[in-house]
């Protein structure tokens, strides 16, 4: 809606940028840690259990050793079976099996399926290196197996055993032989629940620091968006209140504002230059104890402006309309007032300008009705004074007859200027040269200034043609030429100035003659007005007529004693039947 919502819009602040990656490298390097710590205990615990369950192989092949080494116990696997199954009651182990090359099982404890592990077995004899599984368990942790070449006594008898250990000997089966020549296999179970718990404990911690990384970035990023947004929503003020500011400041009516108790809070450059005070002679006063005449309630009179006149030091007039309005609150409290001081002079101007308009019109149609009853008249009274004076037999009726002409001229000469006030000829747009216009109107008034002895100085800076009636124009130019002459004394001078400010045509005529009084130039354009006995005070209402023809308008500057200046502003482009067919 305004011109400066699009300069505030949220950004992605440096902080915030720094913030957002900050937490982005946090969260990889706690991923990325999180995964080497998994994979680093997946490792713990293989390399563990792949020595805890070498060492329980060794330390139960020692026992089958030493119970296989009995001379009643060759041939018979019975102890060795009970060390599976009394081994395999350890809360570490889940399962025992000694499985031969031929897949018979020695022994076993704890409910393992050989035939899983077939593919294992032949491995383990091929490498002769341990082999480690992960071997489901119904849905809970599952077991490490680790199968491993299983190896009783050598094939060799022993010293002591005489005649009945060989006896003894060659009664053996072929599973024992097996077993001595390391030619069976033990799988060992080991439970993992308490390595799988500690994992997914450090799981849980890994993802519980995640999420607290989460947290506190959230945090980090929802503070700092309060903080961006606050400082996006002061910035917003402040262009806000400049706005206002100048909005208020370059309001032409003048603006005061009163708190609840009628006291003066703020006002405007218009209403300073209104009141001829400064801010701080008026702020925390009341307007009825500074301004003699202001109505008391004047807070109460919403909708009913009131008028007053502030009178400044120097005599000076300003006429105002104020009018009032309550200042509220979001709910609907009164806070104060707001006045709006509007200066009336231009309005009476044109009110005076639209009263004298209405005048002259009247006037014009009474003129150029008298005007028709006169001319003919004179016409006539021309005819007879010119017979009677060429008839005339002595140089006195001559002198009479030639006065009464000239008088007769002059009436006429009135008349006309009369009936081209009351109804203007319509102007003739062409291309009109300044300086040609104005080479023309000092020639035509030559003869005037030699013989008055006044110099006339001409000062041209107008090289562009404009749009005119060149007849009108040079019109206007003799009447304020002429005016100069009759208001100047004898070896003064008279400047008739040209210049182009771009926009604008200005023609000016200078004089040093005696001035107008400010009543003077408020009438100086009423027809019939003058302040020369000889004058008609036709000719300046006739040249304003035409200039307002042009779309133009007058400056005056004239003081008593001084001189006057008199520029005809004329626009260089006309806006109005220029573009009409």
């Amino acid at each position: 809606m305004l011109g400066f919502s699009k300069n505030n819009s949220f950004k992605l602040s440096k902080p915030l940028f720094a913030i957002l990656v900050t937490t982005i490298i946090l969260a990889i390097l706690l991923a990325i840690g999180t995964i080497r710590n998994f994979r680093r205990e997946q490792r713990f615990m293989q390399s563990f259990l792949l020595d805890e369950g070498l060492t329980l192989i060794r330390s139960f092949e020692a026992g089958a050793r030493t119970t296989m080494r009995h001379p009643m116990m060759i041939e018979d696997s019975q102890p060795l079976v009970t060390l599976v199954e009394e081994t395999a009651k350890t809360d570490r182990i889940a399962y025992i099996s000694i499985v031969t090359e031929d897949g018979t099982v020695v022994a076993g404890a704890g409910g393992h399926d050989i035939a899983i592990d077939r593919n294992i077995t032949k491995q383990v004899l091929r490498t002769r290196q341990p082999v480690t599984i992960m071997v489901p368990n119904n849905g809970k942790a599952p077991i490490f197996e680790v199968a491993a070449i299983f190896q009783t006594l050598p094939s060799k008898e022993p010293p002591m055993m005489g005649m009945m250990g060989r006896h003894h000997f060659r009664r053996k089966t072929a599973q024992t032989i097996q077993l001595e020549k390391g030619r069976a296999v033990v799988h060992l179970g080991l439970y993992t629940a308490e390595f799988i718990k500690a994992s997914r404990q450090d799981i849980t911690h890994s993802l519980f620091m995640g999420g607290l990384l989460v947290l506190v970035g959230s945090a980090g990023f929802y503070f700092l968006f309060l903080y961006q947004g606050m400082q996006v929503t002061r910035a917003t003020l402040a262009n806000m209140k400049l706005y206002t500011k100048n909005i208020i400041e370059s309001m032409p009516d003048g603006l005061l504002t009163l708190d609840s108790r009628g006291r003066i809070v703020s006002c405007n450059p218009r209403a300073l230059e209104f009141t001829e005070m400064d801010l701080a002679g008026l702020k925390g006063k009341r307007p009825q104890d500074l301004f003699a005449g202001w109505p008391a309630d004047s807070r109460h009179t919403q909708g009913t402006p009131f008028s007053y006149t502030f009178v400044h030091k120097d005599g000076t007039e300003i006429p105002v309309e104020i009018s009032s309005s309550p200042l509220l609150d979001d709910q609907g409290n009164t806070l104060g007032a707001v006045f709006l001081l509007r200066d009336l002079r231009s309005i009476r101007s044109m009110q005076n300008q639209l009263d004298r308009a209405r005048r002259l019109a009247a006037l014009g149609k009474m003129a150029a009705g008298i005007a028709h009853e006169i001319r003919n008249p004179l016409g006539t009274l021309r005819g007879f004074a010119q017979y009677f004076g060429s008839r005339a037999d002595n140089d006195d009726a001559r002198e009479y007859s030639a006065l009464m002409i000239g008088e007769v001229d002059r009436l006429n000469e009135s008349i006309s200027s009369l009936l081209q006030f009351s109804r203007p000829r319509e102007p003739e747009f062409a291309p009109v040269d300044p300086e040609a216009l104005l080479d023309k109107t000092v020639k035509l008034l030559e003869y005037d200034f030699r013989e008055k002895e006044i110099r006339l100085k001409k000062t041209v800076h107008c090289a562009q043609s404009i749009e005119a009636d060149e007849d009108l124009l040079l019109q206007v130019l003799l009447n304020l030429l002429k005016n100069a002459l009759n208001a100047s004394q004898k070896g003064a001078t008279i400047e008739l100035l040209c210049h182009d400010d771009g926009e604008n045509l200005r023609i000016t005529v200078a004089d040093s003659g005696k001035g107008m009084s400010e009543t003077e130039q408020s009438r100086m354009f009423d027809p019939f007005f003058t302040t020369r006995t000889a004058g008609t005070g036709l000719g300046l209402a006739v040249s304003h007529q035409i200039v307002e023809q042009h779309d133009g308008h007058f400056a005056i500057k004239s003081q008593p004693g001084k001189g006057t200046s008199i520029t005809v502003v004329l626009p260089k482009h006309r806006t109005g039947l220029r573009d009409t067919p």
